[in-house]
Formats: C-alpha cells, sequence, structure tokens
C-alpha cells in the first residue's frame, strides 16, 4: 500500500488494486493549488467545506472499493460545532493497515475517540491551528496515539495555503524525529517516524 499526498487535507490510498481519495479540495477553495484532478474508486470527506469536499474533481471507475470505513463523529472547532460545524474522522482498514485521517479536527480527543484510535500505522493530522487545531493540540496527540507513522497536513507550505495557518515547522519542533521526504508519496511498508510529503 502506499500514500500520496495531493495537496491542503487531500490524500489518495493505495492498495494494491484499489485507491481512495479523502477530503478533496474544489477548484479555487485554496490558494495556491491547481484544479485537482484523480481517478479513484471511493472518495470520503470529513465535512462540507469547499476545501475538503471537491467530490466533483475525482472520477470514479465503477468498482467497489476494498477498503474498511469507520467513522468517528468530532468537531471542527472547541464549541461543538457552534463556530464551524461537524467534523468526521474516517479510520481506513486495508491489507492488515490502520489509516486515520483526523479531517479538520478543531479540539482535543475525548477518551472514546482515543480508544478507537489505537493501534495506527498511519496519522494524518491537522498542525496548522486557526480552523483546527494547532501544532501543540496535535503533538498532544500524536504523544497519546503513538501511531507508527504521522503525516502532518492543513497547514500553510511555501506557495500554497491559507495565510492564516502555521507553517509545518512549528508542529515539527515539538515532535522529535521528523524526515522531510523529497516526494508526495510513501509506501506504507518504509513509513516509519515523523513524515512530511513534499507537496508537488
Amino acid at each position: 500500500m502506499k500514500i500520496k499526498y495531493l495537496g491542503h487535507s487531500c490524500f489518495q490510498i493505495f492498495s494494491e488494486t484499489q485507491s481512495v481519495v479523502i477530503d478533496p479540495y474544489s477548484d479555487g477553495s485554496v490558494p495556491g493549488l491547481n484544479p485537482l484532478r484523480v481517478k479513484a474508486n471511493a472518495v470520503y470527506c470529513s465535512h462540507q467545506h469547499a476545501d475538503h469536499n471537491g467530490v466533483s474533481c475525482v472520477e470514479f471507475d465503477g468498482e467497489d472499493t476494498d477498503f474498511t470505513r469507520t467513522q468517528i463523529a468530532s468537531w471542527h472547532d472547541d464549541q461543538q460545532g457552534a463556530l464551524r460545524g461537524p467534523n468526521t474522522i474516517q479510520v481506513f482498514e486495508c491489507e492488515d493497515k490502520h489509516i486515520a485521517h483526523l479531517g479538520d479536527l478543531g479540539c482535543d480527543l475525548d477518551d472514546e475517540q482515543r480508544a478507537q484510535l489505537q493501534d495506527l500505522d498511519v496519522l494524518m493530522i491537522p498542525v496548522g491551528g486557526y480552523f483546527t487545531i494547532d501544532a501543540k493540540q496535535a503533538a498532544k496527540i500524536v504523544l497519546d496515539l503513538k501511531p507508527k507513522c504521522v503525516i502532518p497536513m492543513h497547514y500553510k507550505g511555501e506557495n500554497f495555503g491559507y495565510d492564516v495557518l502555521a507553517t509545518v515547522d512549528d508542529f515539527l519542533a515539538l515532535v522529535p524525529g521528523a524526515q522531510k521526504i523529497d516526494a508526495d508519496e510513501i509506501e506504507l511498508t518504509d513509513a516509519k517516524g515523523l513524515i512530511v510529503l513534499k507537496f508537488n
């Protein structure tokens, strides 16, 4: 299996024969990102904001997916959705791998949510703050869950992202051992520690 970073909070997860896309961004919704055009077996969105629900940008190939998905209800803010509404954490299982995408999580995890997010092979977590949890909150979640691999998302890059977001560097300073990979994808057999995928 492999994971490809498509920018912002969008990823494509590939099994041996199929793939799913998570949180595709709509055209023009994220500064600096080119229009997204990908093909997959399924697409899943954490919530209905334009930078996460660009379903029309994904072409479906008509096959059923071999990924099992678990949804965990959460909030896009620290006021039980009063500011930005609900958020869905999604956990995918395929080929004995467990991968969690936290979407635009805007608050700390409760005990029940933590229990559902144990033994993860990969955790994709927002780190840029303002709209979501910030670097300090994200680092605490990582230390609590202890996933095998962590991939940060939803931050301001050099040439993309919202100006109000922090860069990934604040998060990297709090979680030691980060690897910046000069590629936009990684094989899960090689995925260990904190990995920053390059957006191409």
